[in-house]
């Protein structure tokens, strides 16, 4: 593994576990003696973090650990599901690869496999996780479109925008089974949509679904230990009481 991507590692580390804390400015000497690299690895490093939105550039240069607000994470959750509502119409708009249909299609079948069982641990959980990863990469693939796949790995670098940030997080508001429930419906009625040529209905659809994780945050504002399944939870300043 090169020191550039062992920087990047340890930065990023560091800052979504609250060692570099949210406002805190990045100096490049620091750094260096943190992590043990030479200072070109560091540059790279802090670039990278700036377009993935975990850093922001100061005026008088150099970057500083940004700060989110709640209303940044709804909007980052609203900007995915915008995203995915377009890759979702386009693909049924323009019909989807028969090939890459039938393998959303299998994720699917092991959804419902998983979801026979309404006591979920924590097992059950990470497999879940993994499923639904997989079941957004392929709606993503399915649309054939570079541009929206970039856009949307743009996005999702911000770590509380992925399909998965909520995901650890039912465990601890006791609920985890309903909520997957209610997004399996949506997965297939997504998958449905698109195989039917409806695209109006794929994109509502995958909209609706993103919202879903708006609905957990809203809950897990009120729950420290479910707080602390979202990932980035140290960047996020508490809202106002």
């Amino acid at each position: 593994m090169s020191q550039a991507t062992n920087a990047l590692s340890a930065l990023k580390e560091q800052i979504l576990n609250g060692e570099l804390e949210p406002g805190e400015r990045l100096l490049e000497l620091a750094l260096v003696e943190r992590l043990g690299v030479s200072r070109t690895p560091i540059r790279t490093a802090l670039t990278r973090l700036a377009e993935e939105g975990l850093l922001a550039e100061m005026s008088g240069g150099g970057y500083a650990v940004r700060q989110f607000t709640v209303r940044d994470v709804e909007d980052a959750i609203e900007a995915r599901g915008s995203l995915e509502g377009m890759a979702a119409r386009l693909t049924a708009e323009r019909g989807a690869n028969p090939q890459a249909l039938s393998k959303i299609k299998e994720c699917l079948i092991q959804f419902d496999q998983l979801l026979e069982k309404t006591e979920l641990d924590n097992a059950d959980i990470k497999r879940y996780y993994d499923l639904n990863e997989l079941y957004h990469n392929q709606l993503v693939a399915l649309t054939e479109s570079f541009v929206i796949d970039h856009a949307l790995r743009r996005i999702t670098a911000i770590p509380f925008a992925s399909a998965n940030a909520f995901v650890m997080a039912q465990l601890e508001l006791g609920r985890p089974w309903r909520v997957f429930f209610v997004a399996q419906e949506q997965h297939k009625g997504i998958v449905e949509a698109i195989e039917n040529r409806e695209g109006a209905r794929a994109e509502a659809l995958a909209r609706e679904h993103a919202r879903l994780s708006l609905s957990t945050l809203k809950a897990a504002l009120k729950t420290r230990a479910a707080l602390e399944q979202i990932p980035g939870l140290k960047l996020i300043c508490a809202p106002e009481t």
